[in-house]
């Protein structure tokens, strides 16, 4: 998923793009050495998840680089709860499924990147089906100033409707960052409504709890706000606005 799949492509999409659009790596990231930059160009950080600056792409709202120590919290789970305007959404970000990703996510929670901030796209093709939020310009461009590498999900079973195999399943619940191509995670992620195809191009790094997913199946019942060029979409604003009021961590 782009990050917002730019708005000619709306990134996870351009984060989830090409897949959303679509109607159509590793943990090993934890452990990976960071590299010199180059003279002139911002280093990243030092630590095992080397989060790495975009002067090219600023921050859509201030915030520092993550911390990244050199070992890096890798197990259990921590919640989290968006309180947003369509209702409470709870988070258990999974450590050992992602920790860089946990981390950079805990980081932006705690410095109040995501509050304040509108969920700005809702998809509800037969093969994908999310909420998109973590852009505090609204306009699925915007980021954290930063990125880091993917800690894509393995064995993650197929799904029956795609027999190619290319697909696989984002089951329902699922909790996965947006990017615009392999490692280029920043603030953006999406949330799965109801069970859904994509390539496993995608960091999966926790889960929706069952007030959460209420709060999915409303939102996604409003519907995706029509425009003169598009009278029934499948890939837009949600009619039900969705505001991320405050993201903090535990309920």
């Amino acid at each position: 998923m782009s990050r917002a799949t730019r708005t000619h492509v709306p990134p996870l999409l351009s984060r989830l793009a090409g897949v959303a659009v679509v109607c159509t790596a590793l943990i090993a990231t934890g452990g990976a050495a960071a590299t010199a930059a180059p003279a002139g160009e911002p280093a990243p950080t030092p630590g095992p998840c080397a989060y790495t600056p975009t002067p090219d792409e600023p921050a859509a709202r201030p915030v520092p680089l993550p911390p990244d120590p050199r070992r890096t919290p890798d197990r259990g789970t921590v919640r989290v709860t968006l309180r947003t305007s369509q209702g409470p959404i709870g988070l258990a970000l999974d450590r050992a499924q992602a920790p860089c990703t946990v981390q950079s996510f805990l980081h932006l929670a705690r410095d109040k990147f995501y509050d304040r901030t509108p969920c700005h796209r809702l998809t509800a093709s037969p093969r994908l089906k999310v909420l998109q939020c973590g852009d505090p310009s609204g306009t699925g461009e915007g980021g954290p100033g930063y990125r880091y590498a993917d800690e894509l999900p393995t064995g993650l079973p197929p799904t029956p409707i795609d027999p190619t195999g290319v697909r696989r399943l984002y089951a329902r619940g699922t909790l996965a960052m947006a990017n615009a191509g392999p490692d280029t995670n920043g603030s953006q992620f999406f949330l799965v409504q109801s069970d859904s195809a994509l390539p496993p191009a995608y960091t999966i790094f926790g889960t929706v709890d069952p007030a959460g997913l209420a709060t999915l199946d409303r939102i996604a019942a409003g519907g995706i706000a029509a425009t003169p060029e598009n009278p029934a979409p499948i890939d837009g604003a949600p009619v039900l606005p969705v505001e991320i009021h405050r993201a903090k961590r535990g309920r």
